[in-house]
C-alpha cells in the first residue's frame, strides 16, 4: 500500500517518482555516506502519491482540486506574461486555501512528532519541495519551487506543506515545464521535511564538484556566506570562493588551488514572526569583522571537498558514469559541525561533449562601460533592456540584453529569451548564474553599477571569454570558431601552450597538449595583485593614502606580505592543476621597469630608463638588494604551491639572464629558501626544474656554461629576434619589414642551441611567439628537432595540423 509518509531512512534513488529528486538523494546519501563520515540531517517526506490524493480528494469552488487546476490551464500561452501570471495566482490560492484530508494531515503530524522526539520539542525544520521531474539529469528545476525555513509546529508546518505544493505553480514552474514538454500531472511534488541546521548563527553555502563556467572536471567549487544559503541563490551578496584539487585530496596537506574573500554585506537570519507564518526569516547587515573573515577555515573546506567527492563518486557509480553534483552546505552556529543538506545532478557539462571546443574572439577593441564575473564562455550583442522591477518583465523584447539588480526564479519567462543578463549583484552560484548556464547565454553578474552606467536601448556587446566579463560600448565583430579534437593524433614534438591568465587556464586545458611552456607571472601580479611588492614589503613605512589604496585592495588581510604571497600563489595554482600531471614551466616575473611602475606604489621603487627592454630587468632584478626581497616572495608562492598545494608539476624558469654568472647568483637566492634540497623533494615528491630562457646571444654563445647550471632552456624568439637583429621588438613600423623569426640568422642560433641541450640531454623547447605567428617557422623548428613548442592557445589545432604534416613528410625522406 502507498504511504503519504516515507522517513529519509526508507527513501532510496529508485523512490524518485514518489519523493522527487532533492528527498530521493537526502535518503540515499543518509544511508551511504553517513557510514562514511559524511554528516546529513535526518527528517521525512510527505509523498507524491500523498500529493495527488490531495488534490483529488480536497474540494474547492466545488471541483476536486485536480480538476479545478486542468480547467484554468485551458488555453495557456506562455509568451503571454500578463495571462500566465493570472492564471498561476488562481491556482496557487486553490492549493493554499483548500483543507487537507484528515488521514493525510494525521500522518504529517504523527512524523513531526516522531522528529520532535529524536532532537526536542518544537523542532525547527526546513520544508523544501521536490519535484519528481526535478534534479534530474537532464532537466534541472532548481530554484523553481519554494522552500520555506524555521517553521515549528505542527499548525506551521501544515500550512508551510501547502505553500511548498503550490509552489509547483508558481508561474516560472509552469512556463518551465510547457516549454520543456512536461505535463503538468505528471510532474507531482514531494515535501522534504528536514531538521533546521542552525547556520542563521552560522553559514551555508553550495559547493559543486566541477569548474561552473568550463566544466573542468578537476575541482570542487565551494561558495559561502554568513547565515542561511538563500542570499547565494538569490544573488543578494558575493560569497566567499573556495576551489579544491580534486586529485590531491588526502595526498597533499592543503590543495586548495584558490581563495577569494566575498563581499557578504548582508546574511540571512532568523526571526520570530507575529502569528503562523512561512516568512520566518529576515535579512540584516554583517559586522566588519564577518566580511573581512572566511565563513569557512581550510581545515572545512577540505572536509567539504572531500564529502562532496564522496558523493560525486556514489552518485557516478549509481549511474554507471560520470555525474558531476550540485551541493548546498550548512554549519550549524551552536555546535560548529558541518552538514550536507542537498544534493542532485549538475545539469549543463554533464552533458557536455568535450570533443567539440568553441572559442569566441573579439575582432575589433571597444569602450569598456563596466566588468564583473563572468558566467559562460561567449560574446553575444544586442540591445540592453534595462529592467529594475519583475512587475515590468513584460516590456522585454526577444533578443534584448536583461540589465538588471538582480534576478530570481520570477524572471525567468524573459531570462530564456534574452541574448545576454548583467547584473549589479550576485556571485557564480546566484540564480542569475545557474539559469544563464543552463540556457546558454553568456553573463555578467556583480558589477555593483550596470543599471547605473546603461540605458536602454544602449548598443552593448557583452565578452564572458575570461573570468571577468566586459560590458562594451556599441556592436562589436567577433568570430566562432569550432574545434573537434576527438580524433587528432598527438605529433612526436610535444606541444606545449603559452598562458598569461589563470582565469582561463581550465577551459585551454580541453586544447590538445603536453602541458604549458610559458606560464606567465606578470599577469597575476598585475591585474590579480596589482600593488608593487616592496610597497607591501614596506607598508608600515608608507604614507597614509598609499596605505588606504593597498588597504582596499589588499581586504581581510593584515599581514600584506602574505596576501602576495598568497595570491601569486593561487594564480600558478589555478594553472598548474589545470593542466596537471603535465609539466608547467612558470617563468619569474619579467616586467620591465616601465612595467612594475604603473603597479600602486611602484613610482617610489622603480628607476627611470632610457631603454627598460634592455635595462633592470629579468635575472638582474633578482639579486639586486632593491629588489632581491621582493623575489623571495615569488620563490615563497611557489613553495606554497609545490609543498603545501601539492603541485610539483610546477616547473621555474629564469628569464633574460645575461650572464652564467646572474644564473648562479639566481640559482642561490632558490637553493636558500630550501627548493633545490632534499627535504623540498620529500615534502612535494619531485625534483624541482629550474631552466634559463635562452632569449640573449650570450645565452648561445656561453651554452655549455648555462647547460652546466641549468635544467634546460626555453627559447624566448622575441627578444632572441630582437638582439640578435637589433629590430625593436616593440613593433617599430619603419623596421619592422626587415626581418623576423625566419631570418637565417635566427634559425642559425636556434639549431646550435638545439643541439647543445641535446648532446647534453637537457629540455630544450621554445615559447615565443614565432611558432604560433609563422607556420613555416614551427615546421623549422620540427625539423631542427626541439623537444617542445609552447604555442599560444588560438594556434594549437592549427600548428598541430602543419606540424603532423611535417612529420609526415620527414618520416618518408
Amino acid at each position: 500500500m502507498k504511504k503519504f509518509i516515507l522517513n529519509f531512512n526508507e527513501i532510496g534513488i529508485e523512490d524518485i517518482p514518489e519523493v522527487g529528486g532533492k528527498n530521493a538523494s537526502l535518503g540515499e546519501m543518509l544511508k551511504n555516506l553517513t557510514p562514511l563520515g559524511v554528516n546529513i540531517p535526518d527528517g521525512f517526506a510527505v509523498t507524491a502519491f500523498a500529493y495527488n490524493y490531495f488534490l483529488e480528494n480536497s474540494l474547492y469552488k466545488n471541483l476536486n482540486l485536480k480538476s479545478y487546476i486542468q480547467n484554468v490551464l485551458k488555453g495557456l500561452n506562455t509568451k503571454n506574461i500578463k495571462d500566465l501570471n493570472k492564471r498561476g495566482k488562481l491556482i496557487r490560492e486553490a492549493i493554499e486555501k483548500a483543507q487537507f484530508p484528515k488521514e493525510l494531515e494525521n500522518s504529517i503530524i504523527e512524523a513531526y512528532h516522531n522528529l520532535e522526539k529524536k532532537y526536542y520539542k518544537n523542532v525547527d525544520v526546513a520544508v523544501r519541495s521536490s519535484a519528481t521531474a526535478e534534479d534530474l539529469p537532464g532537466a534541472s528545476f532548481a530554484g523553481q519551487q519554494e522552500t520555506y525555513l524555521n517553521i515549528r509546529g505542527f499548525k506551521e508546518l501544515l500550512k508551510a506543506v501547502k505553500f511548498a505544493m503550490a509552489s509547483l505553480f508558481t508561474d516560472r514552474a509552469i512556463s518551465y515545464r510547457t516549454d520543456k514538454g512536461f505535463d503538468h500531472f505528471k510532474v507531482s511534488i514531494s515535501i522534504g521535511v528536514q531538521k533546521m541546521v542552525r547556520s542563521d548563527i552560522g553559514a551555508s553555502g553550495v559547493a559543486f564538484t566541477l569548474d561552473t563556467e568550463t566544466g573542468f572536471k578537476n575541482v570542487v567549487l565551494i561558495n559561502g556566506v554568513w547565515g542561511l544559503g538563500e542570499m547565494i541563490v538569490q544573488g543578494k551578496v558575493i560569497p566567499d570562493e573556495f576551489l579544491v584539487f580534486k586529485p590531491l585530496l588526502d595526498k597533499a596537506p592543503n590543495p586548495i588551488v584558490f581563495k577569494k574573500l566575498g563581499d557578504k554585506n548582508q546574511k540571512m537570519i532568523y526571526f520570530e514572526p507575529k502569528g503562523i507564518s512561512t516568512k520566518n526569516t529576515k535579512v540584516i547587515k554583517t559586522t566588519e569583522k564577518e566580511k573581512q573573515t572566511y565563513v569557512l577555515s581550510d581545515e572545512e573546506v577540505l572536509i567539504l571537498a572531500k564529502w562532496c567527492l564522496l558523493i560525486e563518486r556514489h552518485y557516478s557509480s549509481k549511474h554507471n558514469k560520470w555525474t558531476p553534483m550540485d551541493i548546498e552546505w550548512a554549519k550549524d552556529g551552536k555546535t560548529n559541525e558541518l552538514f550536507i543538506v542537498q544534493a542532485r545532478p549538475e545539469t549543463i557539462h554533464s552533458q557536455r561533449d568535450f570533443s567539440k571546443i568553441f572559442e569566441y574572439q573579439l575582432l575589433e577593441k571597444g569602450d569598456v562601460i563596466t566588468k564583473g564575473i563572468s558566467v559562460g564562455n561567449k560574446i553575444s550583442s544586442g540591445k540592453a533592456n534595462v529592467i529594475l522591477n519583475v512587475s515590468d518583465i513584460s516590456k522585454f523584447k526577444k533578443g534584448d540584453i536583461l540589465v538588471t539588480d538582480m534576478t530570481d526564479p520570477d524572471w525567468e519567462p524573459i531570462m530564456k529569451i534574452a541574448s545576454g543578463i548583467i547584473t549589479d549583484k550576485g556571485g557564480r552560484t546566484s540564480h542569475a548564474a545557474i539559469v544563464s548556464r543552463e540556457l546558454g547565454i553568456p553573463c555578467i553578474v556583480g558589477t555593483e553599477n550596470a543599471t547605473r552606467k546603461i540605458k536602454t536601448g544602449n548598443l552593448l556587446t557583452i565578452d564572458t571569454t575570461s573570468a571577468e566579463g566586459l560590458v562594451y560600448k556599441g556592436i562589436l565583430k567577433y568570430k566562432t570558431i569550432e574545434h573537434d579534437v576527438s580524433n587528432l593524433r598527438k605529433p612526436k614534438t610535444k606541444i606545449m601552450m603559452n598562458i598569461a591568465t589563470p582565469d582561463t587556464a581550465f577551459e585551454k586545458s580541453f586544447l590538445p597538449n603536453d602541458g604549458v611552456g610559458l606560464a606567465r607571472e606578470e599577469f597575476i601580479i598585475a591585474s590579480d595583485i596589482g600593488i608593487h611588492p616592496n610597497a607591501l614589503i614596506n607598508y608600515k613605512k608608507l604614507g597614509l593614502e598609499l596605505r588606504k589604496k593597498i588597504d582596499k585592495k589588499t581586504f581581510g588581510y593584515k599581514d600584506k606580505v602574505q596576501f602576495y604571497i598568497d595570491y601569486l600563489a593561487y594564480g600558478i595554482a589555478k594553472i598548474g592543476a589545470a593542466f596537471w600531471p603535465n609539466p608547467v614551466i612558470v617563468r619569474f616575473s619579467d616586467f620591465k621597469t616601465n612595467e612594475y611602475k604603473t603597479l600602486l606604489g611602484g613610482e617610489i621603487y622603480e628607476p627611470n630608463e632610457e631603454n627598460p627592454m634592455i635595462g633592470w630587468r629579468g635575472a638582474s632584478r633578482y639579486y639586486h638588494s632593491q629588489f632581491k626581497d621582493a623575489f623571495r616572495l615569488e620563490l615563497l608562492a611557489i613553495k606554497k604551491v609545490r609543498e603545501e598545494i601539492g603541485l610539483n608539476n610546477i616547473d621555474v624558469m629564469v628569464p633574460f639572464c645575461r650572464t652564467p654568472e646572474e644564473g648562479k647568483k639566481v640559482l642561490n637566492l632558490i637553493e636558500k629558501e630550501g627548493l633545490l634540497s632534499e627535504e623540498h623533494i620529500k615534502k612535494s615528491g619531485s625534483k624541482l626544474n629550474v631552466y634559463v630562457m635562452c632569449e640573449i646571444p650570450s645565452n648561445i654563445l656561453l651554452a655549455e656554461e648555462f647547460l652546466n647550471i641549468f635544467d634546460g632552456m626555453s627559447i624566448g624568439s622575441n627578444d632572441l629576434t630582437q638582439l640578435t637583429l637589433g629590430i625593436d621588438r616593440d613593433g617599430n613600423e619603419m623596421i619592422k619589414h626587415i626581418a623576423n623569426e625566419n631570418n637565417e640568422a635566427i634559425k642559425k642560433l636556434i639549431r646550435e642551441i638545439i643541439n647543445k641541450c641535446k648532446e647534453k640531454n637537457k629540455y630544450i623547447g621554445i615559447c615565443g611567439q614565432g611558432p604560433s605567428d609563422f607556420p613555416e617557422f614551427a615546421e623549422f623548428l620540427v625539423e631542427a628537432g626541439i623537444t617542445s613548442i609552447s604555442l599560444n592557445p588560438d594556434t594549437i589545432i592549427k600548428t598541430i595540423l602543419n606540424i603532423l604534416e611535417k612529420e609526415k613528410q620527414l618520416n618518408k625522406n
